[in-house]
């Protein structure tokens, strides 16, 4: 439950510092007193969005600090989830710079906005009359059942299955793109590699061919220029393997007489057998070559179907080449899998599509089951504020495919006259008797769900007399519960039923305005509602009646 809330240099409030009691209290006040402004400061700690113009007026920051008693409310999961320090006080802090900057803290240790949001909305529900729109929409009355229903687990399993179908969906979808994208490049891509492929290309070989080439076209000139070297050698006279051969045997000679001749002698005779065995070779390569101009022919021809497949993929080499084609045969084959694996993926999500089936046929009989209860309860607690002929109704019809939460479309359908037809309830219900729906709704979820502290922000609404006072009833037995319920209200008949009442009020200085919240005293108390019976002029029959009125309800 809210313990305390502490607010300063917010809006109108310089400084606020207040204690609420358990059970059932009522806080009252005149229009425009900072009654908004006080649900707005406890809207920040729920994670609602900072706005720096509610900073009050020439101070650097504000601060909202709330306290609450959360030792019989099992939260010890949430704080060691979060790697939080618990204990049975809980404090929420945020603070709000003038620069805009926020920060929020969970008893002093500073969380993301989004932490403080979730363990907030355990903690406390704000039902502000905007909120009587939620009956327009489907998403609230769904949300209805499944709390009354406990369909936690369920519907988490549920999330889990359908967001891998569509997660698969998606991939289908992208993968069939992917194929029609294929088979549209398919021709292309096809001739492109039936034309590499039909080049047969073998690494190195433009180095091969175009050396071969060039031998080829200067052929009579290579010949005879081997042919020259031959007989340079080779000649019977002035040969300079005849001439070595004449050298060597005068150092071979000498040897005897003259000592470095041996070593000359040993280097000439390799030399003379090194240059002899080129001769050979020359004279061997000599003999290799021929004018063939068919050759040339075939490898021109060869290097210019090469020439022509780089220029066209704009690339350097072979190798490059080879590297093109095996890519083309990889998309090729790419191309040919689409089929197996759409159809593999496919058969995936026909499997994952009945188990989301499965899981949404659970939800729905416990949907169903549980709306008989939520009919009876309803017609029920709507009789008792008032409505003698009411009849509510809820329908769940199947939707068109799954959502988010299952193939159940839920409406309630309401009338509160006799022989009137059942219609969808935003449709025909007055103000007054949305409040009163709404509050039974309200008592329905909180008797499913323990949340310590519920306020009700004027959800009186549209109702008065013997209506409010059993709407107060309602809350009071709320209250009842291990739970804290704050109605704000403009009703005696309500402000009488609370444990506790407190009063927001302004008070003008010289420079400006200030909004403050205090507790009542008993006396304090039979004139604020001696004023919310009978106006600014307080009367004696109004103290009478107020005084009654507290009377009978022990206050």
């Amino acid at each position: 439950m809210l313990s305390s809330l502490y607010i300063q240099n917010y809006a109108l409030i310089e400084k606020l510092d207040i204690d609420f009691n358990r059970g059932f209290s009522v806080i009252t006040g005149e229009t425009g007193a900072g009654k908004s402004i006080i649900l707005g400061a406890i809207g920040l700690l729920l994670g609602q969005r900072a706005d720096i113009k509610a900073i009050r007026k020439n101070s650097a920051k504000c601060i909202i600090e709330a306290r609450f008693q959360i030792g019989n409310y099992q939260m010890e999961s949430f704080f060691t989830n979060n790697h939080l320090e618990y204990d049975s006080e809980c404090i929420l802090r945020r603070e709000i710079q003038a620069s805009g900057k926020s920060r929020a803290f969970i008893n002093d240790t500073p969380v993301p906005l989004s932490q403080m949001k979730e363990l907030g909305e355990q903690l406390i529900d704000v039902h502000s009359q905007h909120q009587n729109l939620l009956l327009n929409t489907e998403g609230f009355q769904l949300n209805v059942l499944d709390i009354l229903a406990h369909n936690e687990v369920a519907l988490a399993e549920y999330h889990n299955r359908y967001s891998l179908l569509k997660k698969m969906e998606r991939e289908l979808y992208e993968l069939i793109e992917q194929s029609h994208k294929s088979k549209a490049d398919e021709d292309y891509i096809r001739f492109q590699l039936e034309q590499l492929a039909d080049a047969n290309l073998i690494s190195g070989e433009q180095d091969v061919l175009e050396q071969e080439a060039e031998t080829l076209s200067h052929a009579e000139e290579i010949k005879a220029a081997l042919y020259r070297i031959e007989q340079l050698f080779t000649a019977e006279e002035n040969g300079l393997l005849s001439a070595l051969k004449e050298a060597n045997s005068l150092l071979s000679s000498l040897q005897k007489v003259y000592q470095p001749a041996i070593e000359l002698n040993d280097r000439m005779q390799s030399s003379y057998i090194e240059l002899k065995d080129i001769v050979n070779e020359i004279s061997f390569k000599g003999e290799e070559i021929e004018f063939n101009p068919a050759r040339l022919d075939e490898v021109n021809e060869r290097l210019n179907l090469i020439y022509s497949l780089q220029q066209k993929h704009r690339v350097q080499t072979v190798e490059e080449l080879i590297e093109l084609c095996d890519g083309y045969h990889a998309q090729l084959n790419s191309i040919t899998s689409f089929e197996d694996r759409i159809l593999e993926l496919t058969q995936q999500k026909d499997k994952q599509m009945e188990l989301v089936k499965e899981q949404a046929a659970l939800l729905t009989r416990s949907r169903k089951k549980v709306s008989l209860v939520v009919e009876k309860e309803m017609a029920t607690r709507l009789m008792a504020l008032g409505m003698p002929n009411v009849r509510f109704q809820v329908e769940i019809t199947t939707r068109k495919e799954f959502g988010p939460h299952g193939e159940d479309y839920v409406t309630f359908l309401f009338s509160a006259n006799k022989n009137g037809a059942l219609q969808n309830i935003s449709s025909v219900a007055s103000g007054g008797e949305i409040a009163r729906v709404m509050l039974s709704i309200k008592a329905m979820v909180a008797g499913a769900v323990k949340l310590p502290t519920i306020i009700f922000d004027e959800i009186d609404t549209g109702v008065s007399g013997e209506i409010a006072d059993r709407m107060a009833d309602i809350m009071q037995e709320m209250g009842n519960q291990e739970r804290q319920v704050i109605s704000i209200t403009h009703l005696p008949q309500i402000a009488a039923r609370g444990r506790a009442h407190y009063k927001v009020y302004k008070q003008d200085n010289e420079n400006e305005t200030n909004s403050h919240i205090r507790c009542l005293s008993a006396d304090e108390r039979i004139e604020e509602i001696a004023h919310m019976l009978s106006g600014a002029i307080l009367t004696e029959a109004a103290l009478e009646n107020a005084k009654a009125l507290l009377s009978q309800n022990n206050n």
